[in-house]
């Protein structure tokens, strides 16, 4: 008998890619030498995963899915 997941690749991609996001956060509040329109533009994705709209959030599941494939070449994961 076949095991379920614990998790839908589509439930990891999302915890990933908010992991994504807080690190993007975290890097982009460091980052010194920036334009201030830059950071004024960056300022606005300033917000929890879940407040973000669906094409930034888009923009982070497009890294999760990198870390998805990874673990599926590596048969960390089926």
């Amino acid at each position: 008998m076949k095991k379920s997941p614990l998790i839908t690749t589509n439930e990891l991609v999302e915890a990933l890619a908010e992991i994504e996001h807080a690190q993007w956060m975290h890097w982009s509040q460091a980052a010194a030498n920036v334009a201030a329109a830059t950071r004024l533009k960056w300022q606005r994705s300033w917000v929890d995963y879940a407040e973000l709209p669906d094409e930034l959030k888009e923009a982070d599941r497009v890294w999760a899915r990198k870390v998805v494939s990874l673990l599926r070449q590596r048969k960390l994961i089926v």
